[in-house]
């Protein structure tokens, strides 16, 4: 006997019922139940099963003298296999396999602690064919060693080899769709600006703040110097982290326009290069990233304005992470913040990165 499920499914493999004792070595089409009364209801056996002789007797108490089945022709896949080699496939540096398929699916979890990165044209391109699917968290998310990242799977139980393989290669490129890029453990240089805390007015509150956001990264402090609002004095202070060899530089405050503020001018002074003033994000509109010349090449410089002070996230927290896996900003990929980059500073209480904020780019 033939089954089809209509025009829906006409991509899809066509089951057909046998005997129970014709049914060794082929596929079950869907879960098998067994009830056992005031104990137990719950699948024996699972959809894509391969009847084995040892599974008749069962069956048989099951009172299945029946099975739904599926055939599975050369140029066709069962969706465990396609699982697998999808999975292979969609594998970058830093990406592992949970385990082996459950039910079609396979989860991939990050190797390590790092950033999770991928291309989502690739990945939207991967899944058009709608034979295969893979789901991932947003990208430039920091991801602990052991994190769920992503889930892959083919869409029909028995799936064309050609739609796996093409998809396959697809996620192969460039070394796999998904990756989880390693954090550089730099050595920051800190600059807290200010007259009120260069004359010890008020306590700084800057310096444990970007500290703390650094060391859950991986990455640490190898100085801090207190410069007085005056572009001669905080030049000085960037200029003597970088001859202590600090690997990155932070500035915080004296972002904005007032006449006080001219760190950015300073950063310009000390040697700053390919710098881009400016982000289409809120809270840090007035952000500042580029490069300065260190002892061993170029090292990264942020300039972070006051709100860092006030709001648990800010745009350090989308910068930060991306620039310690290596990242240089273009104007553009300073642009694309824009898209989740409105934080809605929640009532009751920041959730970030379980959140939208920066996660539309």
């Amino acid at each position: 006997m033939e089954f089809d499920c209509g025009d829906q499914c006409a991509a899809g493999p066509v089951g057909r019922l046998v005997n129970l004792d014709q049914a060794v070595g082929l596929v079950l089409a869907h879960d098998m139940t067994e009830i056992i009364p005031g104990q137990s209801k719950a699948p024996a056996f699972k959809k894509g099963h391969v009847v084995r002789p040892e599974d008749l007797e069962r069956l048989a108490r099951m009172g299945k003298r029946h099975l739904y089945v599926l055939d599975i022709a050369p140029d066709q896949m069962h969706e465990n296999e396609a699982a697998e080699v999808l999975a292979q496939a969609l594998s970058g540096p830093g990406i592992e396999k949970k385990g082996p398929p459950s039910e079609g699916k396979i989860v991939l979890i990050a190797a390590h602690d790092g950033l999770f990165q991928l291309d989502p044209e690739r990945l939207t391109s991967f899944n058009l064919g709608g034979q295969v699917m893979c789901a991932t968290i947003h990208r430039h998310s920091v991801v602990n060693k052991g994190q769920e990242l992503a889930g892959t799977r083919a869409i029909p139980l028995v799936v064309e080899r050609q739609a796996v393989e093409e998809a396959a290669a697809l996620a192969a490129e460039d070394g796999g769709l998904l990756k989880v890029l390693a954090f550089r453990p730099l050595q920051a240089g800190v600059v807290v600006t200010g007259n009120e805390v260069a004359h010890g007015l008020i306590e700084d509150r800057f310096a444990p703040i970007v500290t703390h956001k650094l060391e859950a990264l991986g990455a640490g402090v190898m100085g801090v110097e207190v410069a007085p609002d005056d572009k001669a004095a905080v030049t000085g202070a960037i200029k003597s982290l970088l001859r202590r060899g600090a690997e990155i530089i932070i500035t915080t405050a004296g972002m904005s326009v007032d006449p006080d503020d001219v760190t950015r001018m300073a950063i310009a002074d000390a040697g700053g290069k390919n710098l881009l003033y400016g982000a289409p994000v809120l809270p840090g509109a007035m952000f500042l990233v580029g490069d300065l010349d260190g002892q061993a090449g170029d090292v990264p410089i942020l300039g972070v304005p006051a709100c860092a002070l006030f709001h648990p996230t800010t745009i350090l927290d989308l910068i930060l992470p991306r620039v310690l896996t290596g990242e240089r900003f273009t104007r553009a990929s300073i642009a694309a913040l824009a898209h989740g980059g409105f934080c809605q500073n929640c009532a009751d209480g920041c959730r970030f990165p379980v959140c939208g904020f920066g996660r539309g780019n």
